[in-house]
């Protein structure tokens, strides 16, 4: 210990005598070197993970997008199946105990009945008809080949079919006796398709054009502004109608999905344009970014080589935020007549048959098809979310 004394002041100074050793002092713990040691997406990854309700509804949504790959085996019927004797059937609830004894999944079947004032046919669970669920079984027209699985296989295996001579309407019919349940699995096909196919549109235009107007600026920016400005002051919904009615009627459902999600994505671009040219208008003045440019680096490559990864986290999270506008776009046009039409199925195109009030106070299950929008929507605002706070894995 030293004694060091100015004036009037006095102050004890400790020296510590142990010899001095550099790799003690700078040591890190395990933990802050993988910290410090990991990239960008590792760093996003681990804050997601944090993010309970985004992890769920990103787990949620894969599901989805994998079961419209094998939609005609996880549907209890084919596309196409009609049951002429239960047009308008509610829900059949499935049961495990049947008088106190555990039977397995089953439901009851129906006592049909008609209101001799009204002629509103009337269902009533029959209890004498116990109707086991089968599992991983083949349906009842499969000697004719049931379905085409993805239009171009002949097939007839379903995750569950009713008990032989049976019936399991676990969301109800149609009009035509269609099992509800059926054509909502088969409408995820097409209306999850939308999303992804009308976002990708919206990712190229947006980026290739926010990256223009952001890199270059001055008149072609200008002008690239005032063209969102214009764009982006027309009602979305009644500008959707409007492109939508100029399609063919002659056109084949195919055309049409494709003209439906053309349209969705060359309306969509100008937010994720002005986000990227933001960011460009920023970034471009990086020392990495005019170092570039002295080596000679064409604007493309500036582009995609350097700027675009730099806020690539940033535009992932917008392209997820997107989707559910994509098919929110879909729904709405199909519900109102101007989207897809029969027989493609979507989920639009099943609402669309819901229009009639009085249908849907007598038939109320018919507005199921609305559910699975519901929750696909709020999942992907919830991953939209986690991801967009993830993308600051700094802050």
């Amino acid at each position: 210990m030293t004694e060091i004394t100015g004036g009037d002041r006095r102050m004890d100074h400790f020296v510590n005598t142990e010899p001095f050793d550099p790799h003690t002092v700078t040591r890190l713990t395990p933990e802050q070197e993988r910290y410090y040691l990991a990239s960008q997406w590792q760093l996003m990854w681990w804050k997601l993970r944090r993010h309970k309700l985004a992890v769920v509804s990103g787990v949620f949504i894969i599901l989805v997008y994998l079961s419209i790959l094998i939609c005609e085996f996880l549907a209890p019927y084919a596309l196409e199946s009609r049951h002429t004797r239960f047009i308008y059937a509610p829900p059949q609830a499935v049961h495990l105990f049947h008088e106190g004894s555990f039977v397995g999944p089953f439901v009851y079947g129906f006592k049909r009945s008609r209101d001799p004032i009204t002629l509103k046919r009337i269902y009533e669970p029959d209890t004498t008809k116990v109707q086991p669920l089968r599992f991983f079984c083949r349906g009842v027209d499969y000697r004719g080949g049931e379905y085409k699985f993805w239009g171009r296989f002949d097939g007839s295996w379903h995750l569950f079919c009713p008990a032989e001579g049976g019936t399991v309407f676990l969301m109800g019919t149609d009009r035509l006796g269609r099992d509800l349940l059926s054509r909502i699995i088969y409408g995820a096909r097409i209306s999850m398709t939308v999303g992804l196919i009308g976002v990708a549109i919206t990712f190229v235009l947006g980026v290739v054009i926010g990256g223009v107007a952001g890199f270059y600026g001055g008149v072609v920016d200008s002008i690239i502004q005032r063209i969102i400005e214009i764009i982006r002051s027309f009602p979305a919904l009644p500008l959707w109608m409007a492109l939508s009615a100029i399609l063919p009627v002659t056109w084949s459902p195919i055309l049409v999905f494709a003209g439906i999600t053309v349209i969705l994505g060359l309306l969509e671009w100008p937010g994720l344009a002005r986000a990227v040219r933001s960011k460009l208008l920023a970034l471009r003045e990086e020392d990495f970014c005019v170092a570039a440019q002295l080596m000679g680096a064409k604007p493309g490559r500036i582009i995609g080589r350097h700027l675009l990864p730099s806020f690539m986290s940033h535009l992932i999270a917008s392209v997820t935020l997107s989707i559910p506008s994509m098919i929110l776009g879909e729904t709405a046009l199909s519900f109102l007549g101007l989207g897809l039409r029969p027989p493609v199925t979507s989920w639009g195109v099943l609402l669309n048959e819901a229009q009639n009030i009085n249908v849907v106070v007598l038939y109320p299950w018919l507005m199921l098809p609305a559910v699975p929008v519901i929750l696909i929507v709020l999942a992907f605002q919830y991953l939209g979310d986690g991801l967009r706070d993830a993308a600051d894995p700094y802050k």
